[in-house]
């Protein structure tokens, strides 16, 4: 694909600046989710196989280029250090004489962190003097933070243009993965895309029609695309303004030879909240004083049918509400076949984004998908099409 990887590059003897994501959830000073920390494990462990140190580049939340000391990194270190199970040594500053000084002090087989880039203002503008000053700590640079890669940050992009670089181990799995997904699939290729608005997925939308055969159309959005055909929706979440450009999105399909596949049945219900009472009626059918909530069972049915057919899935948002019981039936139950043909040799599945994410966890199957990207924006923006800074950086 044009970029070097950890095999393709000398880093014995050599400090190795890794720009990772580490940005996880924290409650009451602990880390209640580290999934992010996890997946830089095996970046560090190579790192450090091949006789390199490891001194990693992060941010934390969002501290405007300020240092804000409840967003400090060094409130992560203990986690890290169980993730790695080895110590890591914090260093106060991420540039100057501070950070030196702690990287100098790190023993073989130590790590180090530096603290939150992003308490640089010139973070965030990409600032060549910041990348500059990253550089002069470090010989070689790897970035292992694909979800950050859609910011054309000093730490993501400017850096990798001042030193030697390759995609670490996360990075590597991620590219490869989309590149399978997106840029060379195996084919028949079919996308389900769901979630609240079409608003917020057009460039998406826009995109997928000409590189998938199928396209299938879940959540909220689906309803926008139904009332584009002059189904009624009753009280229903939908963009009643966009059925123009849902219709504009349907006829490029059609001319681009991509099935686009909606609800023929749906669940509803007259209010927002677990358990409700619901029934399932056609897509065409939803009473006045309801709104549907989910998929029926005969377009999970359809569904199931047609993944069947396709070798490679995307999978990027939920088909209902899926947050509160019984609409997350058909989110689940498509999750579980799209798992079963997987495991089976038969399908190529990659997923995607928050909510995708939290879905596939709840349905149980998300271990058993060909890969589940840990990115939120920049998996987005790559299927959308769009360049993003911090991949492009590393093929120069």
């Amino acid at each position: 694909m044009g970029w070097k990887t950890l095999d393709d590059i000398a880093l014995a003897g050599k400090t190795v600046l890794v720009r990772v994501d580490i940005n996880v959830p924290m409650e009451d000073g602990r880390v209640t989710d580290t999934t992010r920390i996890d997946k830089i494990v095996p970046t560090v462990e190579d790192i450090l196989a091949r006789g390199g140190r490891p001194v990693l580049l992060a941010h934390f939340d969002r501290p405007k280029g300020k240092v804000v000391p409840e967003m400090s990194l060094g409130r992560v270190t203990p986690a890290l250090e169980a993730a790695l199970g080895r110590k890591v040594v914090f260093a106060p500053e991420s540039t100057g004489a501070a950070a030196k000084a702690a990287i100098a002090s790190a023993a073989p087989g130590e790590v180090v962190l530096l603290e939150n880039t992003r308490f640089h203002a010139g973070e965030e503008k990409n600032d060549p003097a910041l990348a500059a000053a990253f550089a002069e700590l470090g010989e070689v640079y790897v970035n292992d933070a694909f979800s950050a890669a859609h910011r054309a940050h000093a730490s993501t992009e400017a850096l990798a243009r001042a030193l030697p670089h390759a995609a670490g181990r996360l990075m590597e799995a991620e590219l490869r993965a989309l590149e399978a997904a997106l840029g060379t699939p195996a084919r028949p290729v079919i996308a389900v895309v769901g979630g609240a608005k079409v608003s917020t997925k057009l460039e998406l939308l826009g995109n997928l029609v000409g590189k998938v055969d199928h396209l299938a159309i879940g959540g909220g959005m689906a309803n926008t695309f139904l009332v584009a055909q002059g189904v009624p929706v009753g009280k229903s979440l939908a963009e009643r303004d966009m059925a123009e450009t849902a219709r504009e999105i349907m006829a490029k399909a059609e001319s681009l030879g991509c099935r686009i596949h909606l609800p023929v049945d749906v669940v509803v219900a007259r209010e927002f909240r677990a358990n409700a009472a619901s029934q399932i009626v056609s897509a065409s059918g939803c009473p006045e004083d309801a709104m549907i909530l989910d998929a029926g069972p005969e377009t999970v049915a359809r569904l199931k049918a047609v993944m069947a057919q396709c070798a490679t899935l995307i999978w990027n948002g939920p088909l209902g509400a899926f947050e509160i019981p019984p609409f997350d039936a058909a989110t689940v139950a498509a999750a579980k076949e799209a798992a079963r043909l997987t495991g089976a040799g038969r399908l190529v599945s990659v997923a995607g984004g928050g909510d995708t994410v939290a879905a596939l966890n709840q349905a149980g199957v998300a271990q058993d998908f060909t890969f589940i990207s840990t990115a939120g924006g920049a998996f987005l923006e790559w299927m959308e099409g769009k360049e993003l800074p911090g991949v492009a950086a590393l093929l120069a």
